[in-house]
């Protein structure tokens, strides 16, 4: 009989499988000592791009083939076109939003509304409500996020707390509405029912949810904030109306009837154009620069460049003009090559099997349920550090601990419930993950500066982490009425 070849898991040694891990750590580590905040800037990219090389080289002794690692480099680098494209667009909406008014129009009408008091708690609630409503933490991050860090601003108070704070209801939604991308891809890697997963993703969700607003409140800066002189400075630049309001809510609408991320943005982007052409054309005008041409090429040539370059706002107040300087497509290209040099090294990561051989003598060792889904929030968040990409981390712990939860008569429900926990959110706190390098593009704010200040995202994997070990809602086979899971043919066989 021919011999069975050795899965690539157990191709690769516990010391071939070390070494580029640890290549990883030290020089990220080195990268965030010499440069700071300017490491995703350039550096990080360059230890990614090093760290993929070793990571090859370690494959290539333990009899992998070059070809197969580069298909594998290329694979991984293809899945992070959606969230490249998406990011395009979030660049190209950001600059026609400061052109039209409608990031001014959230500003002025949220320093009326909004306190200083209470500001990080309100943001919160309203960010999970929309979230919630359209199943993306992006698309909340990307629109009503950037109005909210421009009131923050506005206010004085501290953005890296501001962007936790939308972090913490972005992704409340992001794991407990039926319409988010990352719930249905949790039920379906863990074999669970949807809406059976978002009963019990709840019992997490909601304490973890009502500590970080007890964490936001206390965090709230008392006293009062005089906004008068702020708003009659916007008022004399700007006409703020509730019709600014118009490309939100056409984006707003699209993705709660499940148009494409991408394609409601970039009509969000292309709705703020129009509506600058249409309210506000000395705007448009302006940036463009060109009065040799003829005035329809010229609003047509000032959309162009706030969508691929950005909005340069000149209305003279240094306060407005930084916070209206911004967006465009060129202005995401570093964010992008962080996500693509760490997509490359994630595709030899896995191809290689290097974080199977290292989780796998964890997972073995789990003996107790509180030990699995320890190992479980670890591998997802070793995943989410190696892989760079939040969809793997999800995929990959769901269906490598899938087995183990089976035998041990637990639920579906309660794998995707921890994978929901741990792998959804823990991605956004990470520099070089596709969710932590949109997050920090889009509020302007370093990741590690805002992580600390995501206390939803913190609070999920250690309250799923104390459910298993007190064994609250750790529903076995026997808790409801038993229904055939459908397993993946290798489980199937074994």
């Amino acid at each position: 009989m021919a011999k069975v070849p050795a899965p690539y898991s157990q191709k690769m040694s516990l010391v071939g499988a070390i070494i580029p891990v640890a290549s990883l750590v030290i020089l990220l580590a080195l990268s965030y000592y010499l440069f700071g905040d300017e490491a995703s800037s350039g550096p990080n990219q360059i230890a990614l791009l090093f760290c993929a090389l070793i990571a090859s080289f370690v494959a290539l002794f333990h009899g992998f083939h070059f070809d197969e690692l580069k298909d594998a480099v290329v694979d991984s680098v293809s899945t992070g076109l959606h969230a490249i494209f998406i990011l395009f667009a979030v660049g190209s909406l950001i600059g026609t939003w400061a052109m039209s008014g409608t990031i001014m129009a959230m500003v002025y009408y949220g320093l009326q509304l909004l306190s200083p008091n209470y500001f990080y708690f309100t943001t919160v609630i309203i960010c999970a409500l929309v979230s919630v409503s359209i199943g993306s933490s992006w698309t909340v991050a990307g629109t009503i996020g950037i109005g909210l860090m421009g009131i923050s601003t506005k206010m004085g108070l501290d953005p890296a707390i501001t962007a936790g704070a939308i972090l913490s209801g972005a992704y409340f939604g992001d794991k407990s509405s039926p319409l988010s991308d990352a719930t249905n891809l949790a039920t379906a890697a863990a074999g669970s029912n949807l809406y059976t997963h978002i009963k019990e993703n709840l019992w997490t969700s909601i304490p973890a949810l009502i500590i970080s607003l007890a964490l936001f409140w206390w965090l709230g800066e008392p006293g009062d904030f005089v906004a008068q002189g702020t708003l009659t400075s916007i008022e004399q630049h700007y006409d703020i109306t509730l019709l600014n309001f118009l490309p939100l809510l056409l984006v707003l609408g699209l993705a709660m009837v499940r148009y494409p991320p991408f394609t409601t943005i970039f009509i969000g982007a292309l709705a703020g154009g129009l509506y600058a052409v249409i309210m506000d054309p000395d705007k448009v005008v302006g940036l463009a620069a060109s009065p040799a041409l003829p005035y329809s090429l010229e609003v047509i040539k000032g959309v162009w460049i706030a969508m691929s370059n950005g909005y340069v706002s000149v209305t003279g107040d240094p306060s407005i003009d930084a916070l209206l300087s911004r967006g465009g497509m060129g202005n995401m290209l570093t964010t992008i090559w962080l996500i693509m040099t760490a997509l490359a090294f994630g595709g030899v990561v896995e191809k290689a099997g290097i974080l199977d051989r290292i989780i796998g003598p964890i997972l073995h060792a789990a003996k107790t349920t509180g030990a699995l889904v320890l190992s479980l929030v670890s591998t997802a968040i070793a995943t989410n550090i190696l892989a760079a990409d939040q969809y793997i981390a999800i995929v990959i712990p769901g269906r490598m601990y899938r087995k183990s939860f089976r035998q041990r008569r637990l639920r579906p429900e309660v794998l995707s419930r921890a994978v929901g926990d741990s792998a959804t959110v823990t991605s956004a706190l990470i520099p070089w993950n596709s969710c932590g390098a949109y997050m920090a593009a889009t509020l302007g704010v370093p990741t590690l500066a805002f992580a600390g200040f995501a206390f939803f995202n913190i609070v999920s994997p250690l309250l799923t982490i104390l459910f298993a070990v007190m064994g609250w809602r750790m529903l076995t086979m026997t808790d409801h009425k038993p229904e055939r899971i459908v397993l993946p043919d290798d489980e199937q066989e074994a």
